[in-house]
């Protein structure tokens, strides 16, 4: 695969790194305003992003557990979010070699659809089980979290951009 000019190369991502944003995000969610119908779910758009970035680290059965972790916390139907992440995750992968040509917000465009998919899904799983709907003002999930798209892009690849030790004896 060539790189598009101006791109830096990255340095692998660390298997530590990728466990904390994935702790931090599953933290975040487990907050009370994470209730909220328009909030965005973060733990979702990590998962998406190292889905994406880091397929062989961050698979199916990561999502599946993190999704059975948040269904307990939200005494949500057990598997709901848990299908939805590992289909996220599964999409994911499946675009990765075509998402990674575009830029963040570009990259943002793209998973517009698949985050209103995911909770389009959750919806129907929850209707499906006797729930009510929870209103239009779910619409703003999806939005909120491809504006932060780009962000977790920033974010998440800043440690792979870390400038490398400068050796006079390397040509690269």
């Amino acid at each position: 695969m060539i790189m598009p000019r101006g791109e830096q190369l990255l340095l692998p991502a660390s298997p530590w790194f990728i466990g904390l944003s994935l702790f931090l995000a599953l933290v975040v969610n487990l907050l009370p305003t994470s209730n909220w119908i328009w909030m965005p779910d973060l733990l979702l758009l990590v998962l998406a992003f190292w889905g994406i970035h880091q397929p062989q680290r961050v698979g199916m059965g990561v999502a599946f557990f993190l999704g059975l972790l948040i269904d307990v916390q939200q005494t949500a139907l057990l598997g709901q979010h848990a299908l939805v992440y590992a289909l996220v995750v599964f999409v994911g992968q499946n675009s990765s070699r075509r998402l990674l040509w575009f830029s963040g917000w570009k990259q943002a465009l793209q998973m517009l659809p698949v985050f209103f998919g995911a909770h389009l899904l959750q919806v129907l799983i929850r209707l499906a089980a006797g729930g009510i709907f929870p209103g239009f003002g779910l619409a703003w999930a999806p939005v909120l979290e491809s504006l932060l798209w780009p962000v977790a892009v920033a974010v998440l690849l800043a440690p792979q951009r870390r400038a490398p030790v400068h050796d006079n004896e390397r040509p690269l």
